[in-house]
């Protein structure tokens, strides 16, 4: 029996046990010209005060697969008051998980104490409700640090004293095999936090893994627990699922895995109903995202949430339109009802929750083609932004995709074109008759009135 798969099949109680299995430098692809200066200087600061300190987690991970991490972690014997004593730069943080926050200028070095897998004896706070940790302060060592930690992928540690890697739990064959296994009972897991279900969907959409089965099999039973996160948290996490270059992979995965309905209810409603112009505007409203974020472009949280909830809203307004509601009353209540909804789900804060209020309140507006109303939204501060979204439902119709066009156009226009081809009133949406006036009618020229001679009057 050579490899840690073995003993594992044969042995599946023993599965998640510490068990050691150092790789030496030579075997591994990490280099400390990859990882953040920043963190070189925590290690290495702690080691020299005789404490033992290790690069964990993610950065780890992503360095084993030829990557380059945003964010690099430390984990350590020393308490958090200690770290503090070493570092004036220092920060505590946190109730739920006490951290020690090290900055250099815009980088924060995040440095944890090891985490204990029992209480007995121990000095420390852990509380547990239900099964889920709402607090865990109680201090261990590196192996039960490891088994506390979600994935087996995200429980391997760097030594910068002999440049090796620390594996306690398989973490290293899971990366050959791109898997996601949990640490533990998954079942457990999930209970202790329920935002692991969300986290194993972002990390195989993000290093294209695939979920063990043993790992998703609880989705179904224990999604509803995610109603039990706080709001604000699972704003972060929907930032880092969408937000971060793999946002289309993302939300196949929550779909995948049946997670999309706990996350986003509307969204999986409006969908469930089997519009395929819907479909095609979020999938492409994600992969345009993901195609900024590669390029080192701008996006914002308002226009991409906007693009998810657009079914239920578009729907709704028009619901209620049909009963006789006035069509920009219904828009308005339609937008309100929905982002109430999501917001007790996520919490958008409401800097981003007006700007997705006036994208859609915008867009039944481009259907007004006459003169005052088009030079008033050609002004709109977020015009922009709501054209955007008018390319993105041009699918849904060809009505829709022919009004995209001729808005594109009439930017283009000066502005004395554009207004003499435009009717006072608008006489039905009829674009072919304003586009034969924009081409048959160009601005008059002015004709300057002859100012009067000397030693000549006006007057007969």
């Amino acid at each position: 029996m050579d490899t840690r798969k073995d003993f594992d099949r044969l042995n599946p109680k023993a599965r998640n046990q510490p068990a050691l299995h150092i790789i030496p430098r030579e075997q591994h692809t990490i280099s400390r010209k990859n990882i953040s200066k920043a963190a070189l200087r925590v290690l290495y600061r702690l080691n020299e005060a005789g404490y033992n300190a290790y690069l964990v987690g993610g950065a780890v991970r992503d360095l084993l697969l030829g990557g380059h991490p945003k964010d690099f972690d430390v984990a350590t014997n020393a308490t958090p008051d200690e770290v503090k004593k070493l570092f004036r730069n220092c920060r505590l943080i946190g109730r739920r998980f006490r951290l020690a926050h090290v900055v250099y200028g815009n980088e924060i070095i995040e440095v944890a104490t090891f985490r204990g897998t029992s209480d007995e004896q121990r000095e420390g706070d852990r509380h547990i409700v239900d099964g889920r940790i709402v607090r865990d302060n109680v201090w261990g060592t590196i192996e039960e640090d490891a088994l506390r930690r979600d994935f087996r992928v995200n429980a391997m540690y760097y030594d910068v004293s002999d440049f090796s890697v620390r594996d306690y739990v398989g973490g290293m064959e899971d990366l050959q095999d791109r898997v996601l296994r949990l640490i533990g009972d998954p079942a457990t897991r999930y209970r202790e936090d329920p935002v692991r279900m969300l986290r194993a969907a972002r990390l195989a959409a993000k290093l294209d893994f695939h979920i063990d089965p043993e790992a998703s099999a609880p989705f179904a039973e224990l999604g509803p627990l995610l109603s039990s996160v706080a709001a604000a948290r699972l704003f972060d996490e929907s930032l880092k699922m969408f937000l971060t270059g793999h946002g289309l992979k993302s939300f196949h995965m929550l779909e995948e895995c049946g997670l999309l309905k706990f996350l986003f209810p509307a969204t999986a409603r409006a969908l469930k109903r089997g519009d395929r112009a819907l479909r095609s505007l979020i999938e492409q409203g994600l992969e345009n995202t993901d195609a900024r974020i590669s390029e080192g472009k701008s996006v914002t949280p308002a226009f991409l949430f906007a693009v998810l909830l657009w079914g239920e809203v578009r729907d709704l307004a028009h619901t209620w339109s049909t009963l006789g509601k006035d069509a920009t009353d219904a828009w308005s209540r339609a937008a309100a009802h929905v982002v109430a909804e999501q917001c007790q789900r996520v919490a958008i804060p409401r800097r981003f929750t007006i700007t997705m209020e006036e994208i859609w309140s915008l867009q039944p507006r481009f259907e007004q083609i006459q003169r005052k109303k088009v030079f008033r939204l050609l002004a709109h501060p977020r015009f922009r932004a709501a054209f955007d979204f008018l390319l993105l439902r041009s699918a849904e119709s060809p009505a829709i995709s022919e009004l995209w066009q001729w808005w594109r156009h009439a930017q283009q226009l000066p502005h004395d074109t554009l207004a003499a081809a435009l009717p006072l009133h608008h006489p039905g949406g009829d674009l072919d008759t304003t586009r034969e006036r924009e081409r048959e009618r160009a601005p008059r020229k002015r004709k300057r009135r002859r100012k009067p001679t000397a030693g000549k009057s006006g007057a007969s």
